[in-house]
């Protein structure tokens, strides 16, 4: 939860920084390598190196985490921050059935009735039906925060199926995502590599707080509860930064995209409900009832 709360203020600082989509995405995995080389190396004394295992998976989450940030990057120019952050958290849907294809955690009928009615939402987000859309390009926005869900699933899957060496895999990852970043970019607008001041300091704030301290608490949990538990408690970053892109930056979706988000947001917390019972029955270990979740 502390995680998820500090990742919320990922898009208002992309927002914040004025600079194009691979720019912001290059700098705050770049920032972040240092620090999280330093964290993996005091990880490492404690506990060890990482097996080669984790190793593997944190390299090809890293791949998806690139592709993640590339194409969310571009869904806040399109939506705004606010719409962005909400479509790119319908990875809820994915990890979830992935997940019951790859660990065997069964979604519930509830989740399984609300993904149409989620998308319904998103169908609402994207304008088609709106004169009044918020953003530059509505319908590209749901295009790049659809697949920026899709990439985000996957990361999340490998990151719960790869190591517990929580900053260790969270620096193999990031330094993966910034070398590819970097050789994308041009296919993705192009990143300025002298952005000026204050975007320095907005990005090495994204770096530091979402990507570093944000993530780092995210990757710790990722092994030790069920994947669709996760994905829910991660809803808390979309709620948060509706309310902080509205009240910082002054967006204002239309009722008709305001009413999309409710969607969604019902939806997910209706179809995750029965998930997250099951887990605290089934795996105690996991998540013990005296937790904070």
């Amino acid at each position: 939860m502390a995680g998820a709360l500090i990742i919320s203020t990922s898009a208002p600082l992309v927002r914040l920084s004025e600079v194009s989509p691979a720019t912001s995405a290059l700098f705050r995995c770049a920032y972040a390598v240092p620090p999280m080389i330093l964290l993996a190396w005091l990880e490492r004394r404690r506990r060890g190196p990482m097996p080669r295992r984790g190793m593997l998976f944190a390299w090809a989450a890293g791949v998806l985490f690139a592709f993640d940030l590339l194409f969310w990057h571009h869904t806040i120019r399109f939506v705004g921050a606010g719409l962005a952050t909400v479509l790119g958290n319908l990875q809820v849907f994915i990890v979830a059935f992935a997940a019951w294809a790859l660990f065997r955690e069964r979604p519930s009928r509830r989740l399984m009735a609300a993904t149409p009615v989620v998308f319904g939402g998103v169908v609402l987000i994207s304008g088609v039906f709106d004169g009044a859309a918020y953003g530059s390009d509505p319908l590209l926005g749901v295009a790049a925060g659809a697949a920026t869900s899709i990439a985000y699933a996957g990361f999340l899957l490998l990151m719960k199926g790869g190591s517990d060496h929580a900053a260790g895999s969270l620096a193999h990852a990031t330094a993966v995502a910034t070398a590819l970043i970097a050789l994308l970019s041009p296919v993705f607008g192009g990143a300025d590599l002298m952005p000026s001041w204050p975007a320095h300091g907005w990005l090495l704030l994204l770096a530091l707080g979402p990507q570093v301290a944000g993530w780092v608490l995210i990757s710790y949990s990722l092994p030790r509860q069920p994947a669709a538990l996760t994905a829910l408690l991660l809803l808390i970053q979309p709620m948060t930064t509706m309310a902080l892109s509205t009240a910082v930056l002054g967006e204002r979706p239309s009722l008709l995209q305001l009413a999309g988000c409710a969607v969604i947001v019902v939806g997910v917390l209706y179809g995750s409900r029965r998930d997250q019972d099951r887990a605290e029955v089934e795996q105690p270990e996991q998540v013990p009832k005296t937790s904070t979740v």
